[in-house]
């Protein structure tokens, strides 16, 4: 993401200019845009013309118009946004208050005005046009007969290829069905690997599997690439990490992540980042329930005797309709900072985003035990009893 320009007043009102290049920056504008935002973009819009005749055509002329943002709809998987609104700018087009929809894409410029720009919208900002940030992972989980193919970037999981073949099962004395099927799926994945995953931007291929697969699988993949030559494989073999999944279905990704070889690997990438605090969550719930909270009330109990170290939150609560809902998420994220704790801002288009989702979004890591709210809520179920 490119930033053009910034125009934020005393009060946090204002605009700011951006250029998404590549398709991820669309996820950050999806999470930067909110009902009631003013968008200005060049788009194409459908006119009518009356020529001196009288008789009526239709042209489609590019021109600029400023929305009232009151609709968003984003396709994680093609990475496109449309945005729905009411023209609020004079244009020559475009009647006032007439409905237009903008559709957002990399390359092309747009500006967004908001009454109040938050801490935690200002900080995606920042992220989105940080290089750094790049997708600079993938992995193949898979298990005999499926894989997928996955492109894990700093805010989502994103599965670019599934590979399906049925295997037959091993026949005593006959076993050549049954190896022609597995070489015929793993030249399937080769393929799917060269396909969609780009060595210069990628650091590590993670190949995940239960048993032997992905052993077999690397096997068959670099003799092969010997056989003909392959040099993108050769030259990148170092980048291929083989780790231990429970399948090969998408979920299993979460696993071969936590991996401790992974980890190190990883250290520099936020996926891996935010997959340990998930898993130091359960951990501490496990062990000491008295410091691993949930739920929007008990956190910001929590919040409330400076206890949280590590503050967990989707960035799904942030696209919350109400207003005053919103801001109570971000004054806790503000609020947790103050007390020199750790926010991490989880993505729900990753596999730790969606886990989190079901622990309501919201979780926290204690520095210390807060028994009493555990003891208030045995008080008034027993007063209910």
């Amino acid at each position: 993401m490119k930033l053009v320009r910034k125009d934020l007043e005393k009060d946090n009102a204002g605009q700011v200019t951006l250029i998404p290049e590549e398709p991820e920056d669309m996820w950050h504008t999806y999470n930067l845009l909110q009902v009631g935002d003013s968008l200005r973009a060049s788009t194409i819009r459908k006119v009518q013309t009356e020529s001196a005749t009288g008789s009526v055509g239709s042209n489609r002329i590019r021109t600029t118009l400023t929305l009232c943002v009151e609709a968003i709809d984003f396709d994680s998987q093609a990475c496109q946004l449309r945005v729905k609104g009411t023209n609020i700018q004079e244009n020559e087009y475009v009647k006032m208050g007439a409905y237009h929809t903008i559709e957002l894409e990399p390359n092309r410029q747009f500006t967004l005005a908001k009454k109040q720009w938050d801490s935690v919208v200002l900080e995606r900002i920042e992220q989105a046009c940080d290089p750094a940030w790049s997708a600079d992972v993938a992995a193949v989980v898979m298990q005999e007969g499926l894989a997928h193919v996955c492109l894990v970037t700093p805010s989502m999981t994103l599965t670019r290829a599934k590979v399906e073949v049925n295997i037959p099962r091993k026949r005593k004395g006959n076993c050549s069905q049954h190896d022609r099927a597995l070489e015929r799926f793993y030249e399937q994945v080769v393929q799917a690997i060269q396909r969609h995953i780009n060595f210069e931007v990628v650091k590590c291929v993670l190949v995940a599997s239960p048993g032997f697969v992905r052993e077999q699988f690397c096997d068959y993949m670099f003799q092969q690439a010997i056989k003909t030559d392959n040099k993108l494989l050769l030259e990148n073999r170092s980048k291929f990490l083989q780790v231990h999944s429970s399948s090969g279905h998408k979920y299993a990704l979460k696993e071969a992540l936590c991996d401790p070889a992974v980890t190190s690997r990883l250290s520099d990438t936020k996926a891996a980042g935010e997959v340990k605090a998930l898993e130091d969550f359960y951990k501490m719930l496990q062990h000491e329930p008295d410091r691993a909270f949930y739920g929007l009330k008990h956190v910001e109990k929590a919040n409330e005797a400076m206890a949280i170290d590590t503050l967990l939150i989707s960035d799904e609560l942030f696209r919350h309709q109400d207003v005053a809902t919103r801001a109570r998420y971000v004054k806790l994220v503000d609020s947790v900072r103050e007390n020199m704790g750790t926010v991490r801002i989880f993505s729900s288009l990753h596999v730790s985003g969606e886990q989190l989702g079901q622990l309501t979004g919201v979780a926290a890591i204690l520095r210390f035990p807060v028994a009493e709210l555990s003891d208030q809520e045995d008080e008034s179920s027993s007063e209910e009893d």
